[in-house]
């Protein structure tokens, strides 16, 4: 007796294993690597997060998500990428260029999908934005760089030279400058760059502008982003005005910017996730962009700076972010 009683239990027990087996076969897996930890994007996580909850998508019941930030270290990056192509997700969320281009190399028969790349052409991630023609798609933040220069000459009319800091050894970072660079002859204007490898050299690029520019323009370059207090500790201390293509930037002390919603760049990037998860091919999805921008202000940051915004200006404004003077 004692013997069946066994043989039953171990009949049980084996079907519950079996059963659970079966549930974790059907729990579909997502992995996210982010270059490094800021604002834009955070938001833009926290945006593909919710997206995938939004569309069915619950963590612990039929959603793994696995989530790993690089610090801004590319070799971090390198090794979140083989770690994740390892666990064999159902698709691989790749935030921001560095990493993108990590995950790219290293997956060849997962899904990727990126976020917060400017151009994925440049960073050799897609063959065409109408065809992208692998595993990769995504959501691009390609800058309206013209509308920005209005914004800025609109506050700075009588600016004539144009201070950026970037890095140089960022492909989407070199693009942008070079598309700034242009726009600004375009324009009879001038602009001076401060080169920045990491972080650690955002301040040092930021005084090499001192004396040379009438006003700082950031861009999303995520070296320089991680940094941003620096630069615009450097413009309040030499009335040097910084801008900002990144609308969370103003919140830490830019004077104005006109940017994507980070947050809703996530929803969009979860949008394409959660096709693909329902079999759509990677290789024929067209790389999207946003298209909605919001103007933020900072009045107080603005003083510090040596000049005053307009109330036509603050009136126009998405949001004014107060800030002690």
């Amino acid at each position: 007796m004692a013997r069946q009683i066994f043989r039953t239990l171990a009949g049980v027990i084996m079907l519950a294993a079996a059963t659970l087996t079966q549930a974790d076969d059907h729990q579909t897996v997502v992995a996210i690597t982010q270059i490094v930890e800021h604002p834009a994007l955070d938001a833009v996580y926290q945006g593909v997060k919710d997206e995938l909850a939004e569309q069915g998508y619950t963590e612990g019941e039929n959603l793994k998500m696995m989530h790993e930030s690089a610090q801004g270290n590319q070799a971090i990056a390198a090794q979140i990428a083989r770690k994740f192509v390892g666990e064999h997700p159902d698709v691989i969320v790749a935030i921001a260029t560095p990493s993108a281009q990590t995950v790219a190399a290293a997956a060849r028969n997962i899904p990727v999908v990126f976020s917060a790349v400017t151009d994925p052409v440049a960073a050799r991630l897609v063959q065409s934005w109408e065809k992208p023609g692998a595993n990769i798609t995504g959501v691009s933040d390609m800058l309206p760089i013209d509308k920005h220069l209005d914004m800025l000459l609109r506050v700075m009319p009588d600016a004539r030279r144009i201070g950026t800091v970037y890095n140089p050894g960022e492909a989407n970072a070199v693009a942008l400058v070079e598309m700034i660079e242009e726009r600004l002859e375009e324009r009879g204007l001038e602009l001076v760059r401060g080169a920045a490898t990491k972080t650690s050299e955002v301040l040092g690029a930021a005084r090499s502008l001192v004396g040379k520019v009438d006003a700082i323009y950031l861009t999303t370059d995520n070296t320089v982003i991680s940094a941003a207090e620096a630069v615009i500790s450097v413009g309040e201390r030499a009335d040097i005005p910084v801008f900002a293509a990144d609308t969370a930037t103003v919140e830490r002390g830019a004077v104005a910017a006109l940017g994507f919603d980070y947050y809703r760049h996530g929803r969009q990037t979860g949008k394409m996730v959660t096709r693909i998860l329902d079999g759509a091919d990677t290789a024929t999805m067209p790389v999207e962009t946003m298209e909605e921008l919001d103007l933020f202000v900072n009045p107080g940051a603005a003083e510090r700076m040596g000049i005053t915004l307009t109330d036509d200006l603050i009136q126009k404004a998405k949001k004014v972010v107060k800030s002690d003077n």
